[in-house]
Formats: structure tokens, sequence, C-alpha cells
């Protein structure tokens, strides 16, 4: 049985990926942090069902990245075949506040780990989440080629973290790839992410608890995709002959605007009436236009998106109203359900052990 270990299994990716890779029979262990309350909503429904087989396969490991003891303690126990490195302090607005921090967690989070995988002596695969930020001001499309010009102190310490990987895998011959994921979305998603706030805003003014929300920057572009499609591009990364960075998005771009006219225009609702701008939410170096090349992955990984920007609105959107106690109008429930068919025609792949 293959094992795995993700770090940030609590997050958003980090509960996706468990689903992944337990429905494809690993052993799965998780690093989480603690604190004085519960954080596993996430992956409650896997670790508690009592009738859950993948329940089973699924371990908890109390630690955290800042902590090189810890890590190195775990990783020699644990002997994972896979490391899905996901942990971070992945917020880009909130990198600007704590810097000092971002750079401990998400550049030397990564650092630790590597050499925790050096010193343990152990033979891995190893997984980093780069990140589209990155490329920050860079001309779209970005690709693997396209140079890294940061614009946050996030984003900084994604490059360091790229790099110290690149000079792992070449210095030490480790398997380590870099994924440079552009955004993905979920209804999983983090709610101060603004793809989730405008979803959970929306559906609290629905149901008449809110009537308005307060954004930044409309006219910043990104490439949204679906966060179940993109942890299959990691797994993909690690099942490979070789070691490689490489760039996973959909190829399409939309404003924030855009985000409000189909999530609110889903609903025949105008966000006009209920969105104003906040200058605390503008960052203060704005990344523009982000927008993925992803055709190297499609190559070489023969890995593609299956959900594209109107369905992931439409998901996101039904999920919020649902949470809420809403009826919703259910075109996301068919949308996922097309997607797990293929979701499980993925799972079906052999595991690469090589």
């Amino acid at each position: 049985m293959p094992t795995a270990l993700i770090t940030g299994i609590t997050g958003q990716d980090g509960s996706y990926l468990a689903e992944l890779l337990l429905d494809k029979g690993y052993e799965v262990h998780g690093l989480i942090r603690r604190s004085s309350s519960f954080n596993t909503q996430r992956i409650n429904h896997i670790y508690k069902d009592p009738h859950s087989k993948s329940g089973s396969k699924l371990h908890l490991h109390y630690g955290d990245v800042t902590d090189m003891g810890s890590l190195l303690d775990l990783i020699y126990n644990v002997c994972p075949n896979e490391i899905y490195h996901l942990a971070a302090q992945s917020h880009v607005r909130v990198s600007f506040d704590l810097p000092e921090y971002t750079g401990d967690v998400t550049a030397l989070g990564t650092i630790r780990i590597l050499e925790a995988v050096r010193k343990s002596g152990i033979t891995t695969r190893f997984y980093q989440a780069s990140s589209s930020e990155m490329f920050g001001a860079a001309s779209p499309p970005q690709n693997e080629s396209t140079p890294f010009m940061p614009q946050s102190p996030y984003a900084a310490a994604k490059v360091y973290a790229y790099w110290l990987t690149r000079n792992y895998r070449m210095g030490y011959k480790i398997f380590a790839s870099n994924g440079m994921l552009f955004n993905h979305e979920s209804p999983r998603r983090g709610e101060t992410f603004v793809t989730r706030k405008i979803t959970r805003a929306l559906a609290a003014i629905k149901s008449k608890k809110e009537n308005i929300l307060f954004l930044g920057n409309l006219e910043a572009r990104r490439d949204w995709g679906y966060a179940p499609d993109y942890v299959a591009a990691m797994w993909k990364m690690l099942q490979a002959d070789i070691p490689d960075d490489f760039v996973i998005g959909t190829g399409e771009a939309h404003s924030v605007s855009e985000f409000l006219d189909e999530s609110f225009g889903y609903l025949n609702m105008d966000w006009h009436n209920h969105v104003k701008i906040d200058p605390k939410y503008y960052r203060p170096n704005e990344v523009d236009f982000l927008q993925a090349d992803p055709s190297k992955a499609h190559r070489v990984l023969d890995w593609e998106p299956r959900v594209f920007f109107k369905d992931l609105v439409r998901i996101m959107v039904d999920a919020d109203l649902e949470l809420i106690g809403l009826e919703s109008p259910g075109e996301g429930a068919k949308i996922i359900e097309k997607h797990h068919g293929l979701w499980h025609r993925w799972n079906s792949q052999v595991v690469s052990m090589d």
C-alpha cells in the first residue's frame, strides 16, 4: 500500500487530495497544527465516519512546519512514498500585514521539509505547492518559461520555496516537483478569499441577512479553476518518470466583476445594488492579470481541467445557498455529478511506485 504525507491537509486542497489518495488505496498521513479549537471540518467526513473504510487509512499528526524536529521525526517514522507540501500562510493580502510570519511558514517551512527528507535518508517523491502569484507583474499568458515578478511577501516566499525545491532536486537528486497552480476554488475555499467571499455574501443577501458586500479591485483578472481538478494534477506530477515543474490552470481569465456578473446573474440579481468598494481591500502592489498556459501539463501529464468558469461559479453559489438553508437552482449538483464520473476515471489509473 503506498503511503502519502500531506502538510496542510485541513485546507481546501489538502482535503480534496486526501479524498483522491484514499480512493486510490493510499494510506494517508496528515500534518495538522495543534490549536485550542478544532480545525478539521474539511476532513471530518472521512476521519469521523465509522462506516468509512477510508477513515482507517487516514492518520493525523500534530506538528508544525516551523518546527524542524517534529518534521524530521514524522518523515523518518512514516517514511512516505510521496510528500505533498501544501501548508502555507496562503492569503496574499494578509502577507503584507504579516510578512515575517509568511516568510517563516511559506518559505522556510519548505526548506525544513526538504532538509528533513535529506537528513532522514528516505526515498520519497516531493510535491511543492508553488503559485501563480510568483508571476506577479509578468505579461500573460504565463507558462514555465515566464520570469517571476512577485508583487507580495507571499509571492516572494513562494519564489524562494520554488528555487529551493529545484536546488534539492538538482543537488541531492530528490524527486521534487513544483506545481505552479493558478487560482482554484470550490465550496471548501477559505471564506476570506474573494470568490468564496462573494458567494457567501450572495447567499446572505438572498436570505435578507445582509445587503452590502465590500470588495477591493474589481478589475483584477484571474485564471479560476476547480480545486478537485488541480489536486489530480498534483498526483500526476508525482507519478511522472522524472521530476519537473508545471503550470496548472484553465487557460482562461476573468475579472472579479465578471465573477460578480456570473454569480449574481445566476440568481437573477444585480450586484451593482449590493457591492461597494472599500480601499482597505486593495493590495499595496496589485497583480492585474494572471492567465495560465498549461500546455506542458496537457502534453506531459495528460492533464486537463474538467470544470471551467461558469460551472465553477454555479457549484459555489449552490453550495453556499444550501449551507445557509436556502434552496439552490441545482445546476451545481449536476455539474459535480458529471465531474465525479471523470474523477473516478482518473482514480482507476494505476499507482506507480517506481
